[in-house]
């Protein structure tokens, strides 16, 4: 009971016409994939199901007899995927707790914007050293980045430690100015000044 237009694109299959395939997928991707939705309940599991589905149908083109629609063919082809995907589901379903997996699954986004945060600030603070003079940009950096006590960056640098925590002390300061100016801009956006 196949209209005739989908038998003529079946052969044109069979007889290797690309084409003719691309017609068929584009005329049941909708109903395909509306119904992998309704029955997973998840877009990207229905993606996944409406693709098995067309390389079943095309691997399977031989077996349709035309004894019903070809649209109640290719339903049938996807309830049955959707069906293989429930049961492999249900299989992994007890893996993880819900409540495990949401914890984890919250504490990975937390995790994931704490570092972006001290990944933006770490940028911030490396640019805004930058802008600092040579000798205080070295400073800043052997006693932060590299946490090297104040008495191995007197002897890198061939001072007195008292000195090396005075100069220090300055370019925290500068530093302090730097960044101060650099925010005064988000600051006044943020809270409206």
């Amino acid at each position: 009971m196949t209209t005739n237009d989908d038998q003529l694109l079946i052969k044109a299959i069979q007889n290797g016409d690309t084409k003719a395939y691309a017609q068929i997928v584009n005329r049941y991707k909708d109903l395909v994939y509306t119904l992998a939705l309704r029955m997973l309940k998840h877009r990207e599991e229905a993606e996944e199901v409406a693709q098995d589905t067309f390389v079943k149908v095309f691997r399977s083109l031989n077996k349709f007899k035309g004894d019903s629609k070809f649209s109640t063919w290719i339903y049938r082809v996807t309830y049955n995927t959707c069906l293989d995907r429930i049961k492999k589901n249900k299989k992994h379903i007890n893996d993880v707790a819900i409540d495990e997996f949401t914890i984890n699954k919250l504490e990975t986004i937390d995790n994931a914007l704490d570092n972006l945060i001290k990944e933006e600030k770490h940028t911030l603070i490396k640019k805004c050293i930058h802008m600092l003079p040579e000798d205080s940009s070295a400073l800043i950096t052997l006693f932060y980045f590299e946490e090297l006590t104040l008495e191995e960056i007197s002897k890198i640098i061939n001072l007195e430690a008292n000195t090396v925590k005075v100069k220090l002390f300055r370019a925290r300061k500068k530093l302090a100015v730097i960044l101060e100016q650099y925010l005064e801009p988000q600051n006044s956006m943020n809270y409206g000044k």
